[in-house]
């Protein structure tokens, strides 16, 4: 078993109907659905950082990866 388990997706999880769907929240333009979708992740991400900075060491055990750099 390792430390980290991968993870799991619902299994009515369609990729396929979550673009349509990105793309119709954005009017039709897909140009402008991933540039939603990267303002999202870069958000998610410095969420996910700032998370990290306040779980302590202990509690962790060393599980949480190092945080990206941005470049």
């Amino acid at each position: 078993m390792t430390a980290t388990p991968e993870p799991s997706r619902p299994a009515t999880f369609d990729l396929e109907a979550a673009a349509d769907q990105a793309i119709a929240a954005c009017g039709g333009d897909a140009r402008e659905a991933v540039r939603a979708l990267l303002v999202a992740v870069d958000f998610l991400e410095a969420e996910a950082g700032e998370l990290r900075t306040k779980v302590s060491k202990g509690y962790a055990r060393g599980r949480l990866p190092a945080a990206r750099t941005q470049g």
